[in-house]
């Protein structure tokens, strides 16, 4: 399969990026299973904020949390809540991130979207309504975050193998937040990466009507 992604001679790209933030985002990254003890700064955890915060969601609702785990105590409570397979790739990442879903975001609400007055009331009263918005917004948002942990020169190891409800009662105890992603961040080590695994093709994958 091809990741040529390079306009045919002659014809204007298609695409807004360079070619080398193509590689950075999409074409080159993967996901990186061990890292160099380079430490990552207050500055660039900013930075990536500064860039998912964008990411849209229904309403403006935001309901993305993040813990960051990085110092050695903090580790040695997330370990042993990760699959076996996983925790050697998160004791070698400097930053572990936790992404949760606040289920009471619509806390925020009379901020982030004042068109609606009425808004965090509707919520507040269907507990359906607002477990399925707090659910797809906050994956929608996960994506914006790795993402962004490229965008700033880092990589991402995105991981699910972990014990959710250990992870919610150690680091979460009030319920409110709730994780739904492990991320391993931090300058990828020499053989941080598996082989890349195959795509499915364009014509696959989506119809035309």
């Amino acid at each position: 399969m091809s990741t040529d992604t390079a306009a045919p001679t002659g014809l204007p790209s298609p695409y807004a990026l360079s070619p080398e933030a193509r590689e950075l985002l999409f074409t080159e990254a993967r996901t990186a299973f061990k890292f160099t003890d380079d430490p990552v700064s207050d500055e660039q955890l900013r930075a990536v904020w500064d860039l998912f915060k964008w990411a849209p969601t229904a309403s403006n609702v935001n309901p993305l949390r993040v813990l960051y785990v990085r110092t050695p105590e903090a580790k040695e409570r997330l370990l042993p809540l990760l699959a076996p397979p996983n925790q050697p790739k998160s004791a070698s990442a400097p930053v572990v991130a936790v992404l949760a879903m606040d289920t009471g975001f619509t806390e925020y609400l009379p901020t982030l979207f004042p068109a609606i007055p009425q808004l965090k009331d509707a919520f507040e009263a269907n507990p359906a309504l607002r477990e399925e918005n707090a659910s797809f917004n906050s994956a929608l948002q996960a994506a914006y975050f790795l993402l962004a942990v490229r965008a700033v020169g880092l990589a991402a190891g995105p991981m699910k193998g972990f014990d959710a409800k250990g992870v919610d009662e150690e680091f979460f105890p009030d319920g409110r937040w709730r994780s739904i992603l492990v991320v391993n961040i931090g300058t990828p080590a020499e053989d941080a990466w598996a082989a890349r695994l195959p795509r499915l093709e364009y014509e696959q994958t989506v119809r035309l009507i």
